[in-house]
């Protein structure tokens, strides 16, 4: 492995065990709609935002949930959009607190030249999916 190689996959390593977050997105003062399954479960969609400045240091960001009613056995489905156009969609388990995180990407390194390439850039609308278990048997 030659000097630039080994300089590489240090950097690379340091970046990825330097875990740090652009911006945080909770479902926190969001729009929230509940959607009745069937007489067991709902689906909650919340729709927020998340802006990434254009001069962004920072190379992770993430999307999480603090613990509440989930339904067991069915995941967060987290979809990004910018203006009307999907840009990424994800799928993540849910802890047994009934919690939530996706980390995810927002710059990047080009292996060979060596500059940063913003991967999320602007504004973009989040839309977070979960199954949660109905709280009235009447809904």
């Amino acid at each position: 492995m030659n000097t630039r190689s080994s300089i590489l996959l240090i950097a690379s390593l340091m970046i990825a065990y330097s875990v740090m977050m652009v911006q945080d997105i909770s479902a926190e003062s969001n729009q929230i709609t509940i959607t009745p399954i069937n007489e067991k479960i709902s689906l909650e969609e919340t729709i927020t935002t998340m802006y990434v400045p254009e001069d962004n240091k920072l190379p992770w960001g993430s999307v999480r949930g603090e613990a509440g009613d989930v339904a067991e056995r069915y995941p967060v489905i987290i979809q990004f959009y910018k203006g009307e156009d999907p840009v990424h969609f994800a799928q993540v388990n849910v802890k047994g607190d009934g919690s939530y995180e996706y980390k995810f990407r927002v710059r990047n390194v080009d292996s060979e030249t060596g500059e940063a390439i913003n991967i999320f850039q602007g504004q973009y609308i989040v839309k977070i999916y979960k199954v949660i278990p109905n709280t009235d048997v009447g809904i």
